[in-house]
């Protein structure tokens, strides 16, 4: 490419399971221990199925690793790196290819190895590969995110918002959605009153006695929905929290036995 040629557009898709876990790798790797990094075939097996910082738990095994890499590298995601040494090793083209960098990155890593989390543990799990203090210096990283399309969010905003990253399949993302319960989702199971039902009074004989207007009732029925979706959309964040709390746990006891 020419010293006037513009850089070039941001290249993702989405990608597979695998795909997933190979990059999100690379991209861990390169930030928390550098001195082994580019990687190894032998290398990269046992980081996609290492216990901690996992999530799903994969068992591949090195041939599925390097049909992988080969299909990364045609994606232009990782390159072959050919040193002095007789093992071929592998980088990773993030910046470029998901057109992000420096804690961005770091976001984008996390989100590839567990998939959707809190934003609270995302973090501070991202943290271990960037500078994300507190709560308020990761908003501004998902925010620019979401409008590079590369994040998106399962909840609405606000106390245990879930949130993952856009390359899963739209297959993958209708799952994801549908488990956390999405702002959307719970929404469209409210369904709105009966139109026979509110008719139903203008059929019947006029009654002399004063009633009460049916307007009435139905805006207590819309105060009573909008109230009873609010509370399923709390249930669905807090079984998101506890289930990857006990994701956690179940990683730091794999880790002591």
């Amino acid at each position: 490419m020419s010293e006037d040629s513009q850089p070039l557009e941001p290249a993702w898709r989405p990608l597979s399971k695998i795909q997933r876990r190979v990059l999100g790798v690379l991209i861990e790797k390169a930030k928390t221990t550098p001195d082994s990094y580019p990687m190894s075939l032998n290398g990269l097996t046992t980081g996609s199925n290492q216990k901690s910082n996992r999530d799903p738990q994969l068992n591949v095994e090195s041939w599925e690793i390097e049909e992988t890499l080969e299909q990364l590298r045609e994606m232009g995601a990782v390159a072959e790196v050919h040193g002095d040494g007789r093992v071929v090793k592998f980088r990773h083209y993030g910046k470029d290819w998901l057109g992000c960098d420096g804690n961005e990155l770091s976001v984008m890593a996390e989100l590839l190895l567990r998939g959707p989390q809190t934003i609270g543990e995302l973090r501070g799990r991202a943290a271990r590969m960037g500078k994300i203090p507190d709560m308020g210096s990761l908003q501004p990283i998902l925010d620019e995110l979401q409008r590079k399309k590369l994040v998106i969010p399962l909840t609405p905003k606000g106390r245990g918002q879930v949130v993952t990253h856009a390359l899963f399949s739209e297959k993958e993302l209708a799952q994801q959605r549908t488990q956390m319960g999405g702002g959307r989702a719970v929404e469209s199971e409210v369904e709105p009153p009966d139109a026979t039902s509110i008719a139903e009074p203008v059929q019947r004989p006029v009654n002399p006695t004063p009633t009460a207007p049916p307007p009435v009732a139905v805006a207590s029925s819309s105060s009573d929905s909008a109230s009873i979706a609010q509370l399923r959309e709390e249930v669905a964040t807090l079984k998101a929290e506890i289930e990857r709390i006990k994701k956690d746990m179940e990683d730091l006891w794999s880790n002591m036995t």
